[in-house]
């Protein structure tokens, strides 16, 4: 059983940054792919962004030129470094991983807020 396990939210104030991470359970060298998804209250899930193995990125653009993610093979994780943080942003962030076959799987997700 995969299991993710998100960590680095909390509370900050507007402007300011915060790096999430993913640990996975297993070697993600050959991972098809990672992603970062948010929810906020009383909105559905959204993708943000994402890294296939061979180190491509994607963003949603409402998050491109302040959000990076990154992946760490021999660590197993996957960050997201958010700079330039707004209130729009504060949601729960999940770690979705995509062996390739059509399986994914989540982690249980970090809270994020921003204060204005």
């Amino acid at each position: 059983q995969v299991q993710l396990v998100e960590s680095g939210g909390g509370l900050v104030q507007a402007g300011g940054s915060l790096r999430l991470s993913c640990a996975a359970s297993i070697s993600i060298s050959s991972i098809h792919s990672m992603g970062w998804y948010r929810q906020a209250p009383g909105k559905q899930r959204e993708f943000i962004a994402g890294i296939t193995g061979g180190g491509i990125t994607t963003y949603v653009d409402s998050v491109k030129g302040r959000f990076t993610i990154s992946r760490d093979n021999a660590e197993n994780t996957v960050y997201l470094q958010m700079n330039s943080l707004k209130p729009e942003d504060t949601a729960t962030y999940y770690c979705r991983l995509d062996d390739g076959t059509g399986v994914h799987y989540w982690g249980k997700g970090a809270l994020v807020t921003v204060s204005s």
